[in-house]
């Protein structure tokens, strides 16, 4: 039960962000909050002692701190700092939470290119009629919640929780 949990929980939220983040540039608070509960459910039937619970609440307290002041400077958008620092909760304060923050910048990086790319060829998208949600192209905003996603299932199978629910042993 627990290992089934820990296969769908983290993914399905963060394909959920991702995808609504595409849709409509919001990420639903709902899915912070049922990562951050889900975790604090699951880790210590994961085989998680309380100290590795507590430096994966260290890892996510930081990647706050840094989102927050991100958002307070306008340069990153409150569902996006959330979706953040809730999936930081799974990977702990070791090498998972900096992979995964190297393939949040990678993949926000060229989200950002691709987007600024398709933006100003907004005419001819349109004279082709390629469907492109119109929040994407009208909006000056980047939907990081899809970079946010990507890198999350690059970086997932890596985790603690993953690792843990597949057996391997941690060094």
């Amino acid at each position: 039960m627990i290992q089934a949990a820990i296969f769908l929980i983290f993914p399905l939220c963060m394909a959920m962000a991702a995808c609504s983040d595409l849709l409509t540039m919001t990420i639903p608070n709902r899915l912070s909050v049922i990562l951050i509960a889900s975790f604090l459910a699951i880790a210590p039937f994961a085989g998680l002692s309380l100290h590795d619970m507590l430096m994966h609440l260290a890892g996510s307290g930081i990647v706050f701190a840094v989102c927050f002041s991100l958002f307070a400077f306008g340069t990153m958008g409150g569902g996006d700092a959330k979706i953040l620092t809730a999936s930081a909760l799974w990977f702990g304060f070791d090498q998972g939470l900096l992979v995964y923050m190297i393939y949040v910048s990678i993949f926000g990086g060229l989200l950002s290119l691709a987007i600024i790319a398709m933006r100003s060829q907004h005419d001819l998208i349109m004279a082709y009629g390629i469907p492109m949600p119109r929040t994407m192209m009208h909006k000056k905003k980047i939907p990081y919640g899809i970079a946010i996603g990507a890198a999350a299932f690059v970086a997932y199978p890596s985790s603690p929780l993953m690792l843990s629910a597949l057996g391997i042993a941690q060094s």
